[in-house]
């Protein structure tokens, strides 16, 4: 039964990767070299999947609760022949995004580069969020009833928060 976890109300960016998941430390080591935190100390090469592992852990999850990855503010398109192509730059200062949770919902969070940066240089940029109550509950839940599908997963959400 889908249900609606979090869905984007506002939007600067209009460009999400909800397919191209994060690096895990092989990855980080084949693309960037080795960044071990024995010789980096803090600024060791971090990776995706333990990163968002690790946060998981703290309430008792692992690999297999690791669903789903979106990456926010990253342009992956398809060419003619079939090939993803990674868009470097789209996204400006001050970009950002609005989420709106109509139920208690786990956001677990790393913000590293994304898998297809074609860039050899491992660097990360800061990113700043923050978060509070929604002012109108009514007007958050009606900016995501965008298709017959959103509707359904509203209702269920709305049965299942019962």
């Amino acid at each position: 039964m889908g249900r609606v976890l979090a869905g984007i109300i506002a939007d600067t960016s209009g460009w999400h990767d909800p397919f191209g998941g994060v690096l895990n430390a092989q990855e980080v080591a084949e693309k960037y070299g080795q960044g071990r935190y024995q010789e980096r100390r803090n600024g060791f090469y971090r990776n995706g999947t333990d990163n968002l592992l690790v946060e998981m852990g703290k309430w008792d999850l692992n690999l297999e609760d690791l669903l789903m990855v979106v990456n926010f503010f990253s342009k992956v398109t398809v060419d003619d022949n079939g090939q993803f192509r990674f868009h470097c730059g789209h996204s400006q200062p001050g970009s950002y995004i609005e989420l709106f949770a109509p139920m208690d919902t786990l956001v677990v969070m790393t913000a590293l580069q994304h898998p297809m940066d074609p860039s050899r240089e491992y660097a990360p940029r800061p990113v700043q969020l923050s978060w509070s109550q929604a002012e109108d509950q009514d007007a958050a839940i009606n900016a995501l009833r965008t298709r017959p599908e959103n509707e359904r997963a509203l209702i269920n959400t709305q049965l299942f928060a019962l």
